[in-house]
């Protein structure tokens, strides 16, 4: 068989259909959240709280004053960096008073008392982070190239068990996702920034976003199946 037709293989085999459910998902969960987002962002919060406001109560309230509230550009960028101590609020978050844009900065605070706790599968998933990389970057052009290779059954598992690791983390990071969430809905209505009846929008939009993380999960076990499937395929021919 040549280069071409392996190439052709590995892209047009049957168990091509578990990247396109993969990707699905994947959509199918993106599209949910830009969409809730969208429209618990027109809901404004009767504080009146900004994301970057919501996240300096939280942080104060629990003693990190040591971590700083910074505005980062870009739609949902909102993310809280271990390294430096710092919860970054995007465009939609940092000076926006909706229940959506709180509920994203009350997430992100959930992050960081995460690793002011130690808490474990936060700490787990920052020292998986680098093999992850590896395993996300190198592992299906491993496995491709033992199918190049007249069907090398050594590349090819090295490719698998390689790509194993960004499964894995995808899974780690499911806890935490959801446990910084669960946080952040206590500190909302705990430290006054929304009502109860308020929180229901927050909750909606933390919802949504934490099914984007299932669904890259999902993803990344579907294509590690298909990597499964094709090695054993190629073993009995």
């Amino acid at each position: 068989m040549t280069i071409l037709a392996y190439w052709g293989y590995y892209y047009y085999d049957a168990t091509y259909l578990l990247v396109i459910l993969g990707a699905i998902l994947t959509m199918v969960a993106s599209a949910g959240v830009n969409g809730t987002f969208r429209r618990y962002s027109r809901v404004r919060s009767t504080t009146g709280m900004t994301g970057a406001e919501t996240a300096r109560r939280i942080l104060d309230r629990n003693g990190l004053y040591d971590v700083k509230v910074e505005h980062i550009r870009g739609n949902l960028t909102d993310h809280y960096d271990p390294r430096t101590k710092v919860v970054r609020l995007s465009d939609a978050t940092y000076s926006a008073t909706s229940v959506a844009a709180v509920g994203v900065a009350a997430h992100e605070c959930g992050h960081a008392m995460q690793d002011s706790e130690g808490y474990e599968p936060l700490r787990l998933r920052s020292k998986m982070a680098p093999a992850a990389n590896f395993g996300s970057r190198f592992g299906l052009p491993i496995f491709i190239l033992g199918l190049l290779f007249g069907s090398n059954q050594v590349l090819m598992q090295i490719g698998i068990w390689v790509f194993l690791l960004a499964v894995l983390f995808q899974l780690v990071t499911l806890p935490v996702e959801f446990d910084a969430s669960r946080r952040a809905m206590g500190f909302l209505t705990g430290y006054g920034v929304l009502s109860e009846t308020e929180a229901e929008g927050s909750r909606k939009v933390l919802r949504a976003a934490a099914m984007t993380y299932v669904a890259a999960a999902a993803a990344s076990i579907l294509n590690l199946l298909r990597l499964i499937l094709m090695a054993r395929s190629r073993d009995r021919d």
